[in-house]
């Protein structure tokens, strides 16, 4: 298996700290997560039939005509590669690793291209696959351009995929609206923006006929029955959603302009920010001796936002020990 933020479990063993002293910011999930409501009594007790309530909410806050949950969209990214014969496949890069890996595993020709090459390698392509905002660098692509790249493959019966797990601060921008035209494909991700990763529960938008194959592949109960209940409620919840959009807004700024006040000149969205760290291996060494577990790439760096006060004077206390030790480091 590809490694993923999260992992705090190898921290632990790792560096010998207690789970309870490590600040966690190595996934970009919202550290305030929607109240669980109260389950129904027979909750655990029901082989979970597929939910109306469920698919209404989720229909009303994506806006898409048809959608499938899934046991969260990593169930669909490893799914939906099994769904066509070999074809050539360009992922957008660097991103959720998960995308390349699946189609790798399935026997498709798997082809990683930067952002700001994707137009130019539409043609050469049966299926393009990319996260809009991306994730970890937070690149965005507007949707009409998204819409124009979906048309021109299903022309020749290719697939646009758009992953927009971290596209809730940013409504706007979906395209999940359009997938009733064959050939664009969309996940959408409860655990994110909700705060409830451990729920396990997304959503696949795509053209009615697509989501039955992918129906028939994944097989039944696939969503428990305390997930449908849980996501009905965070999906109906405007006065939340409204206000944990602007607080998020709020804190991403903060983050982002704390990190510039050390140096540091990232992008990302409101969940999380990332740059380019030639030294970021020895970065999150340098967080880990302070109990701060971040994501780490070849290419760089992603922090996801702390949860309280305490954990943003930690944060910045951490950031600052870093700005000197490179200081330190440049005079050499």
């Amino acid at each position: 298996m590809l490694e993923h933020g999260g992992n705090l479990h190898d921290a632990v063993l790792r560096y010998g700290r207690p789970r309870e002293e490590w600040l966690d910011l190595s996934t970009g999930i919202n550290p305030q997560a929607y109240p669980v409501p109260q389950l129904a009594p027979d909750a655990w007790h029901r082989l979970p039939e597929p939910s109306t309530t469920l698919l209404e909410a989720a229909q009303n806050y994506y806006g898409a005509p048809q959608l499938l949950p899934v046991a969260g969209t990593q169930a669909a990214i490893q799914a939906l590669p099994r769904l066509r014969a070999r074809s050539r496949v360009v992922i957008a890069a660097p991103s959720y690793a998960e995308h390349s890996y699946q189609w790798r595993q399935a026997g498709h020709d798997v082809r990683e291209v930067r952002y700001e090459q994707l137009e130019a390698a539409l043609n050469t392509c049966d299926v393009m696959s990319l996260c809009n905002p991306n994730n970890p660098t937070g690149e965005k692509i507007a949707p009409e351009t998204l819409l124009r790249w979906a048309e021109q493959l299903a022309a020749r019966g290719g697939w646009l995929i758009v992953d927009e797990a971290f596209g809730d601060t940013a409504p706007a921008q979906s395209v999940a609206a359009f997938t009733s035209q064959a050939g664009l494909i969309v996940f959408r991700s409860v655990g994110k923006f909700f705060g409830l990763a451990g729920l396990r529960l997304g959503f696949v938008a795509a053209h009615a006929d697509l989501l039955k194959q992918l129906a028939d592949l994944l097989g039944p109960w696939t969503v428990s029955g305390p997930a449908q209940q849980i996501g009905s409620a965070a999906l109906s919840d405007r006065a939340w959603q409204q206000a944990m959009r602007s607080q998020l807004q709020e804190s991403g700024k903060c983050l982002q302009q704390l990190l510039a006040s050390h140096g540091i000149a990232s992008n990302g969205t409101p969940l999380y920010q990332y740059w380019p760290e030639a030294r970021a291996a020895a970065f999150a060494e340098h967080m880990a001796q302070h109990g701060i577990w971040v994501r780490m790439f070849s290419h760089g760096v992603r922090i996801g936002l702390p949860a309280d006060e305490k954990g943003w004077h930690r944060l910045q206390h951490a950031l600052s020990a870093w700005a000197v030790s490179t200081i330190q480091q440049e005079e050499k």
